[in-house]
C-alpha cells in the first residue's frame, strides 16, 4: 500500500520518484510470469501539516498513472486533533527543553488515520482470486488486517501470495508470514527503480 511503502522505504531518502512497476513487480515476479495488473492503494493527503504535500503527491500519482497496467485505488486519509496519553517519562526531540517544567501526562496531538485501504485491498484480493484473475500475486503490506483474506487465497483457494517488505529493518508480522507463500524485500532496488525526470501526462 502507498503509505506503507513511503514511510518504510522512501521517506528521508532522495528516491521518492519510485517506479512502482519496476520496484514491486518486475524485479520480483518469476521470469515466466506476465504482469496483468498493478494496484496502488493510497489516499489524498492533507495539507494541514505540510501545505506542499498534496501538490507533491498529486504530481507523483499523475506520474505513476502513466505506467502500463497501474490502477490507483483511493481510501481516506483522516487527520484530527485528539487527547493522547504520553509515554512516561516523555521523550522529546533534542531541541526541546522540558527541564524546567513538570512532565505532562497527556497532550492534545494530531492523529492521522488511514481508512479504507485494507478493506479495499482485501476485497479486491479475494474477488480476483475467486474469479481466477491471477495465478500469483504479491502484496506490499505489514497490516495484520490482511491476514484473513490472504489466508483465504493461499489456503482455501490454493493460490500463491508473496509478501513484499519495503525495508530490511525489523521483521514482518509473524501472522502475515504464517499465511503467505513467500517473503521478499524490495528496499535494495529503490534507488535503481526511479521514474524518468520528465513524464508526459
Amino acid at each position: 500500500m502507498g503509505f506503507n511503502l513511503y514511510y518504510r522505504a522512501l521517506q528521508g531518502t532522495p528516491h521518492k520518484w519510485l517506479d512502482i512497476a519496476a520496484a514491486q513487480c518486475s524485479r520480483y515476479a518469476p521470469s515466466h510470469c506476465e504482469i496483468e495488473a498493478i494496484c496502488y492503494y493510497t489516499a489524498r493527503v492533507s495539507g494541514r501539516l505540510d501545505i506542499e504535500a498534496p501538490k507533491r503527491q498529486h504530481a507523483y500519482l499523475r506520474a505513476i498513472a502513466t505506467l502500463p497496467k497501474v490502477k490507483i485505488h483511493y481510501g481516506n486519509f483522516l487527520i484530527n486533533q485528539k487527547w493522547a496519553g504520553l509515554v512516561q517519562p516523555p521523550l522529546f526531540r533534542p531541541s526541546f527543553d522540558l527541564s524546567k517544567s513538570q512532565n505532562p501526562e497527556v497532550a492534545y496531538v494530531w492523529k492521522t488515520e488511514e481508512n479504507g485501504f485494507a478493506v479495499n485491498l482485501s476485497g479486491h484480493l479475494v474477488r480476483d482470486a475467486c474469479l481466477k484473475k491471477f495465478d500469483l500475486t504479491a502484496v506490499l503490506t505489514n497490516d495484520t488486517d490482511l491476514v484473513e483474506p490472504i489466508r483465504i487465497v493461499t489456503q482455501e483457494l490454493s493460490l500463491p501470495v508473496t509478501l513484499l517488505i519495503p525495508n530490511r529493518k525489523g521483521e514482518p508480522s509473524k501472522s502475515l508470514v504464517d499465511v503467505v507463500t513467500s517473503v521478499r524485500h524490495v528496499k535494495p532496488c529503490v534507488a535503481t527503480c526511479q521514474l524518468p525526470e520528465s513524464i508526459l501526462v
